[in-house]
Formats: structure tokens, C-alpha cells, sequence
């Protein structure tokens, strides 16, 4: 039995107007929100995508619109470009909830992933849990997409969350600065926001994606509960009412904008993203209206 595809075509001929966007400058590197590198003299050709209301005509590909009528946008490789990191969260607190926070998160990456890749951006894909696992990398290109896709398939999710570590893992394995995009359910038991300011510090920007299922912040359950945490196994025996519901999302509510805090003081983006709300939705939705993509 074939596993249900991470994005559908159609969604996919949608994505080809958006861009990947950033606000930092990044000396010595192009990409993002830069228009000149699309199309021009002395650039290696590299792809093509469907032309779009807004597009450059002299970068039409005219001898294809003879043959086929349609008209096609020629892709030209610009070196060097921005990095842009995909920090995909494969813990196992991850895959919890009605909706799975780890099948969603594959599924926004895939999204941002070919956004990246029609745009001719570098992508890397890097997955972590308590360190950080085996990356894809792609140098850009619409036929790099499929390999991605399967790349994200075939991830299994594992371990527990430890920021501390994979900041420190991350800051070696990537010295270059760049874009860095972390999707993840940020559940930790020691802090996340310290480990966050550090990446941001060190020159990345972030634009900081949280994905939660409804369970997540607002829980159904009432009564005497019996719980389990999903990363350490560690149980917790609690009475749960609708006051101490209340409290429980307000708390919620309050780690989510502490998180918040840390992409926006650095000049960075926050995202915050319930399972409930459709891919498509969340991409051109919230994420849009953030100013990630375009």
C-alpha cells in the first residue's frame, strides 16, 4: 500500500507563485525577496517554471511557447545563495494528538520545501530529536522536489527534545549564517528560549513555526488522569476539571508568546499553527500573512 502523498498537484501549481522571504541582509549572498536573480546575462540556466502575471517577459522561454503555447519562465543559478534550513522537529512528543503534529510538520515542510526549490534556493532539510539526525540538501531546482518528498517520508520520529544540544550541533555542522526555519511543537522539559536566542544570536534569521494539536492546548479530558509523557515515559496522576482546563490554556497561551518574543525581538517571524487548520490554509493564511513567504 502506497503512503498517502505529503502535497497534492494542484497545491503544488499554487505554490509556484510564492516565494521564500527574509529581512536580513546577509553580506556577500543572494536570494529571498531579490529580484535580479532569476534572469539575466552570464547566469548557468538551471530550470523552468509556468509564467505568472507579474513575471519578467525576457526571461519568457519563446521557442517553448512555439512548440507547446504555453509560456514558460526561464531559471538561472546565482551563486552564492542564501541557505535556507528547514529544522524539522522528529521527537516523539511529535507525534501525539488526533491530528499527528509530525505528519503536519512533514507536510508544511514539503510545502516550503518546493516554494525553495521553484525559487532555485538552497534547502536543507535537517531533522532532530536529541541530536540532530542525517540532513537533504539540494542546491535548488523543481527536480530536486520528488528526492525531498521522499526524504520526508521515509523520517521516523524518536527521542526526546533538546534544545541545548541541538543548538550547539547546529551551530557547528551550519557556520553559515542564513535563513532558518524551525518546525516544531516546542515542547521541551528544560527551556527552549535561551537555545533559540542563541541561534538568533549567532547571525540566523529565525522564522519560527509552531505546530500544536487542539489537544495540545486546550485538553478534553475530565476527571482523575493517569498520564504519560511521550519523550521520557515519566507518569503523572492529576485531577482535571474545567478550571484547571482554564489554566492550563492560559499557560499554554503565555509559553506560545514567550516564543513568540524571541522571533520578533530578532527581527525574525513567528507562526503559530493548530493541526486543525488545512495545509493549504496555513500556508496562505497565517505564514503569509507573517511576511515567510509571498
Amino acid at each position: 500500500m502506497k503512503p498517502t502523498p505529503l502535497i497534492d498537484t494542484v497545491f503544488l501549481e499554487k505554490l509556484e507563485r510564492l516565494a521564500i522571504q527574509w529581512q536580513k541582509s546577509f553580506p556577500g549572498l543572494v536570494g529571498g525577496h531579490n529580484i535580479s536573480h532569476f534572469a539575466g546575462p552570464g547566469q548557468e540556466f538551471l530550470d523552468h517554471r509556468q509564467f505568472h502575471h507579474g513575471d519578467d517577459l525576457r526571461a519568457v522561454n519563446w521557442r517553448a511557447y512555439l512548440r507547446l503555447e504555453k509560456l514558460f519562465l526561464k531559471m538561472f543559478q546565482v551563486e552564492p545563495r542564501i541557505p535556507v534550513r528547514l529544522l524539522l522537529d522528529s521527537s516523539n512528543s511529535m507525534v501525539t494528538g488526533h491530528v499527528s503534529k509530525f505528519d503536519y510538520a512533514r507536510r508544511l515542510a514539503a510545502a516550503l520545501c518546493y516554494v525553495g526549490l521553484v525559487r532555485l534556493d538552497t534547502i536543507c532539510i535537517q531533522p532532530f530529536g536529541a541530536d540532530l539526525g542525517d540532513s537533504f540538501i539540494s542546491g535548488g531546482g523543481r527536480h530536486r522536489f520528488i528526492p525531498a518528498v521522499n526524504f520526508l517520508q521515509d523520517l521516523k520520529p524518536s527521542g526526546r527534545t533538546n534544545y541545548f544540544q541541538i543548538a550547539r550541533q547546529f551551530i557547528s555542522r551550519y557556520p553559515q549564517r542564513g535563513l532558518l526555519i524551525i518546525i516544531s511543537d516546542f515542547l521541551d522539559d528544560t527551556d527552549c528560549e535561551r537555545p533559540l536566542q542563541f541561534l538568533a544570536g549567532f547571525g540566523h534569521e529565525l522564522m519560527l513555526l509552531h505546530v500544536w494539536s487542539e489537544e495540545d492546548r486546550d485538553p478534553p479530558w475530565e476527571g482523575q488522569l493517569d498520564l504519560t509523557d511521550a519523550e521520557t515515559g515519566a507518569t503523572l496522576e492529576i485531577g482535571f476539571d474545567a478550571a484547571t482546563r482554564r489554566n492550563y490554556t492560559a499557560a499554554f497561551d503565555e509559553y506560545a508568546k514567550g516564543i513568540q518574543r524571541i522571533g520578533l525581538r530578532n527581527s525574525g517571524r513567528y507562526v503559530g499553527i493548530s493541526t486543525s487548520t488545512a495545509i493549504e490554509e496555513a500556508v496562505f493564511g497565517p505564514l503569509a500573512r507573517s511576511g515567510g513567504i509571498q
